[in-house]
């Protein structure tokens, strides 16, 4: 019966989310977590070998639908000047990290945790806004972040797990054969495609009633997650790498990721961040010093994302970098996983463990909100200049 209880409130959470969220002006990824915390709280929802797997599913393929955002070979064909930028930008991240984090005197772990950048929620700002300048950048920017991000969150699973020693340098040599030989697989693949145009079309046609293209997708993702199994490497790595091949070597595929995203954000997404939610107890709302820590990450993690996008003034704007910087400041998937890996590795307390869930909602909404009312202003400025002229 139980079991009965938890498919049925998690059925009702997946149909009904989006109404709630449509009706509070929210995005639904925190409706869906806030719900999974409340219906936790009250025992319709419990852990479950299979709502964990599916869970664990769902965060996959996010990080899968999140690398179909990134094409690979415009990413290579970046200006230097912009690259350089890049670079700039994240290591202004990670040094406002280093020093945010001994000035609070919050440990090592959050100069790895307050970094981090993730693709996965400009998707749907794209989907909101349209592919502005700002947008375009930031998914670039996004994307080459995220790479570092994971890679960050493979080293730092593995020095968790097994500390400094053998096995860290033995993950770190794995990581780095598996990158050199996925560059050599995609300048491959991208040889043999421009040799043999007809390849690509023939894996995944135009007209395709077999669904060969979602077919591949999926033998994609499954290979790579099954190659990090082996490597024992971040299995978000394999799946964010796995996505990357869709839209590199299959361009004329265009509404494909659109197609892969529906599917994830329909169905094991929600389960994912409603799982999240679970792990929240809202009980812990009243420990001592918890608002004021989430508040304190909240601040530190979009105060060091706009004032280090200002290194892209000259591309965007001082508007246009303050959004740039907004859209990295919802790194929602990543740092709950990292955060729950910390905290079953006893790298941070309980309390800083929720402090991070509570500051990811945080984040997501005053950045959504802070987003709006930017473009609301801009949009009344063009309309007022428009009026003025005529």
């Amino acid at each position: 019966m139980n079991d009965a209880t938890l498919i049925i409130t998690l059925s009702l959470i997946i149909i009904f989310s989006p109404f709630f969220a449509k009706h509070y002006k929210v995005p639904t990824t925190p409706v869906e977590i806030l719900l999974g915390a409340l219906f936790g709280y009250v025992g319709l929802l419990h852990h479950n070998n299979y709502f964990e797997l599916v869970a664990e599913v769902g965060f996959l393929y996010l990080m899968f639908i999140a690398g179909t955002e990134v094409n690979l070979k415009k990413v290579l064909r970046t200006e230097p000047s912009l690259m350089k930028r890049i670079m700039v930008y994240l290591a202004l991240l990670y040094t406002f990290s280093v020093g945010f984090s001994l000035y609070f005197d919050l440990g090592k772990m959050f100069m790895v945790l307050l970094p981090l950048i993730s693709v996965g929620l400009i998707a749907t700002l794209t989907k909101e806004y349209g592919r502005r300048p700002w947008l375009k950048l930031s998914m670039t920017v996004g994307g080459i972040g995220e790479v570092v991000s994971i890679g960050v969150l493979t080293l730092s699973s593995a020095a968790l797990k097994s500390g400094v020693g053998f096995e860290l340098f033995k993950t770190i040599g794995a990581l780095v054969l598996f990158i050199l030989f996925i560059l050599i697989l995609f300048k491959a693949l991208q040889l043999l495609f421009w040799w043999f145009p007809g390849v690509s079309t023939a894996l995944m046609p135009h007209e395709d009633n077999r669904e060969q293209d979602v077919r591949l997708s999926m033998g994609i993702l499954f290979i790579l997650v099954a190659g990090m199994i082996y490597l024992e490497l971040e299995l978000a790595f394999g799946a964010f790498i796995a996505g990357m091949f869709i839209p590199t070597f299959f361009e004329h595929k265009q509404e494909l990721p659109e197609k892969l995203a529906s599917y994830g954000f329909g169905f094991l997404v929600p389960i994912f961040f409603v799982y999240i939610g679970t792990n929240f107890k809202l009980e812990a709302l009243l420990m001592e010093g918890l608002v004021m820590k989430a508040l304190l990450i909240t601040l530190g993690m979009l105060v060091m994302r706009t004032v280090s996008a200002g290194v892209f003034i000259k591309e965007l704007g001082y508007r246009g970098a303050m959004l740039m910087g907004l859209s990295h400041s919802m790194p929602l998937t990543l740092l709950i996983a990292m955060a729950t890996l910390a905290y079953h590795t006893h790298s941070i307390d309980q309390l800083h463990y929720f402090a991070f869930i509570l500051a990811s909602l945080f984040q997501v909404i005053i950045v959504m909100l802070l987003i709006k009312l930017l473009i609301r202003e801009e949009t009344v400025k063009a309309a007022r200049k428009l009026k003025s002229s005529v």
